[in-house]
């Protein structure tokens, strides 16, 4: 089997190949971190037997490719993200698979590939839909155990104003302005927490709607948020994610 993987992050292209081949005799194409190379290269090239693409690519969102140029393979979908999972259906994807991706969860997908064996028919379609439109409505975390001191305290969600990364840690910061340690990378936070009121704004936080006190108009088009409770004067909305923002804003 022929794979083409396009995904912007190394560590995770890695990680992906490696459980591609604990599971699978497999040649790797080609590994692509943009939207404009990974165009050049399905213009030049044979068409794969199956795409694993990130949504959220260096120089924008994946389903640019679809605009640029014919995309004939089925393509399993791995993004962070999950509120993109209806617009991938709309493509050629038979799979969506939140980051990080379990082996488990890998495992069905190539199942899924090998019983279409290409672009899924209308029942096969509605089905995935289907288990995508549950996903997103799953019940959402309400609270998270935290340790304090030599105790444990339980906080609920509602209490914490953002998340944030710091030298490999994750930490909430409340509504009182304490900062507390998760055992949650960013990436698993972002499929626990309900997307009507949290956004991954770039890859070190996730905020609340209300925790955002100002909002200025930054360098590149960008967006440099002031949150409550936080110090920090280089909070900035991801460029590629600056319209999603202005949208989940405007809802």
């Amino acid at each position: 089997m022929k794979i083409l993987i396009i995904e912007d992050e190394p560590l995770a292209a890695e990680r992906l190949i490696s459980l591609i081949k604990e599971q699978h005799q497999v040649t790797i194409l080609a590994q692509l971190d943009t939207v404009t190379r990974s165009v050049a290269w399905l213009q030049k090239n044979q068409s794969p037997d199956l795409i694993f693409m990130d949504i959220q690519l260096a120089d924008g969102l994946s389903f640019q490719i679809f605009e640029q140029v014919p995309v004939n393979a089925p393509v399993i979908f791995t993004t962070a993200y999950n509120e993109y999972a209806l617009k991938a259906f709309k493509v050629n994807s038979i799979e969506y698979l939140l980051k990080p991706v379990d082996a488990g969860e890998l495992r069905a997908a190539f199942a899924k590939y090998q019983t279409l064996t290409g672009k899924p028919s209308p029942e096969k379609l509605m089905e995935s839909i289907t288990q995508a439109m549950h996903m997103l409505t799953k019940k959402y975390k309400e609270r998270f155990v935290i340790k304090v001191g030599e105790h444990l305290k339980s906080i609920e969600v509602s209490e914490i104003l953002f998340f944030f990364s710091l030298e490999k840690t994750t930490f909430a910061q409340t509504t009182d302005g304490r900062k507390h340690i998760l055992d949650f990378t960013l990436d698993q936070l972002d499929a626990l927490l309900d997307p009507a009121r949290y956004f991954r704004i770039n890859r070190k936080y996730i905020v609340r709607i209300d925790s955002i006190k100002d909002m200025i108009s930054h360098t590149n088009s960008r967006i440099k948020l002031l949150l409550k409770t936080s110090d920090d004067n280089d909070v900035v909305v991801a460029r590629e994610r600056v319209q999603e923002f202005k949208d989940w804003l405007d809802k």
